[in-house]
């Protein structure tokens, strides 16, 4: 199968619950995703490492908002991976692929031949949701650790207070008679909440919490057994094109009853334009508009999520402008 072949679950997430031990779950491919992300920029491989990582946790998260809906993960770290922000654009209309786009800030002095997660530091892991005008933006934060994958569930177990897990795969590929490109894939748990009786703490307090915080009893029996389960995937199930989804869960979980529900289709995009970009400088006065400008008289502006460039009249931009900030 070449690349031009792909299969008809790329760049798909596959929503499932497992009606034997209450436990939900998604699976999650990106493939076309993770190249339209990636190709953008010429990262560093641990740096490409953590972004295709935080791509495949959006896209796991990001199924579970509502249409129209925006998800934005984001880490912002002391080491020389400064920042990583993804963005999840939920459907407009039923049926319609959700949207994913994701860039990273980096010092390249800095990156050395460690470990991706050995590139952040200290910092923290934010989940922000818009539910449009009018509402007041979502924020949950939890300091890294361990992973980001870590950090993703301690969010969870913090935040929302679900056992959550995630197993993901992702590298560079080659078919035969294709070209290398991006696959990645990845498995999300979380218990539900009905099956998860809350765990007694004390007030106050600020440890990072896990699953065995949060369940007790046969829901934690459960939890452990069908992680155990999870262990056995392999990478190829995961990331190759010979196995469905769907099939995969029959493989891992056939005793705990699988269910499928309607898989959600995803694809890079970005909502960048001149309007936006018009926006942003409209905060700044015709002296600030001046330092932007350069020799030759323009005002120029880059998207860091998908290196699109715009050219814009200093004349009209900023509130100062000399005209209306259209066309």
């Amino acid at each position: 199968m070449t690349n031009d072949q792909k299969p008809t679950w790329d760049d798909s997430v596959l929503p499932f619950q497992l009606d034997g031990c209450n436990i939900r779950g998604r699976v999650a491919r990106l493939d076309g995703v993770l190249d339209g992300i990636l190709k953008q920029h010429n990262y560093p491989a641990s740096v490409e490492a953590l972004v295709a990582e935080m791509a495949l946790l959006t896209a796991l998260i990001g199924q579970t908002i509502k249409l129209r809906w925006k998800l934005s993960l984001q880490v912002q770290t002391d080491g020389p991976v400064r920042m990583i922000a993804t963005d999840y654009y939920a459907p407009q209309q039923d049926g319609e692929p959700a949207k994913i786009r994701a860039y990273a800030s980096y010092d390249a002095d800095r990156v050395d031949d460690g470990t991706p997660f050995d590139q952040l530091g200290e910092g923290y892991f934010a989940v922000l949701i818009d539910q449009g005008a009018d509402m007041k933006p979502y924020q949950g934060i939890t300091p890294l650790a361990g992973s980001l994958s870590d950090s993703a569930e301690a969010y969870f177990a913090q935040s929302e207070q679900l056992p959550t897990r995630f197993l993901l795969r992702f590298g560079r590929s080659t078919e035969v008679g294709g070209v290398e490109h991006w696959r990645g894939g990845g498995v999300m748990l979380q218990h539900m909440p009905k099956a998860s009786p809350l765990m007694a703490r004390e007030e106050g307090t600020r440890e990072v919490l896990t699953a065995d915080d949060l369940i007790d009893g046969d829901a934690r029996e459960n939890w452990n057994r069908v992680n155990i389960l999870l262990d056995t995937v392999e990478e190829l199930e995961l990331i190759g094109p010979k196995v469905p989804p769907s099939d995969l869960l029959i493989r891992l979980f056939h005793e705990e009853q699988p269910r499928v529900f309607d898989a959600q289709g995803v694809k890079f995009g970005c909502t960048c334009s001149k309007e936006r970009v018009r926006q942003s400088l409209s905060i700044y006065s015709a002296r600030d508009i001046a330092t932007m400008t350069t020799d030759d008289g323009k005002v120029t502006a880059d998207c860091q999520f998908c290196g699109a460039h715009y050219v814009l009249d200093p004349a009209l931009v900023g509130f100062e402008a000399e005209t209306p900030s259209s066309g």
